[in-house]
């Protein structure tokens, strides 16, 4: 498959797990990512693992109905690596009573079993 239809799948991706968390589905969210092998970086630590990671945004993000708030990524570049890897950088703006927050993601992409996946997602946030 040519770069632009893998890009193509790629952003798909993105949007899909983007609509799953804006309708408070965890589960869809990480849906788009490994399992169980999933890297995720943020706030200084690393945390490995699929369940782990789902744990961690249902104890952070899924307090009530609602909680969650709205995310909206745009994808700033998408850069292959090769058949199976590509390299995402994306900014991310979370709209929610608790406080808002905007940021960069930085993704590892990996094609698995014939679908892109995150790898390993590294959160960068602004500092407000």
């Amino acid at each position: 498959m040519s770069d632009e239809v893998e890009k193509h799948a790629i952003r798909n991706v993105i949007e899909t797990i983007e609509a799953a968390w804006n309708r408070g589905d965890f589960c869809g969210y990480m849906e788009g990512f490994v399992n169980p092998n999933v890297v995720f970086v943020s706030r200084g630590r690393i945390q490995r693992d699929w369940q782990a990671t789902l744990d961690h945004y249902i104890a952070d993000y899924g307090g009530a109905a609602g909680s969650q708030g709205q995310l909206a990524f745009s994808i700033i570049s998408i850069e292959m690596l090769g058949p199976d890897a590509a390299q995402m950088v994306s900014a991310y703006r979370l709209t929610r009573d608790a406080g808002n927050q905007t940021g960069i993601n930085t993704r590892l992409m990996r094609k698995r079993e014939g679908r892109w996946v995150i790898a390993l997602n590294h959160v960068s946030q602004q500092e407000t």
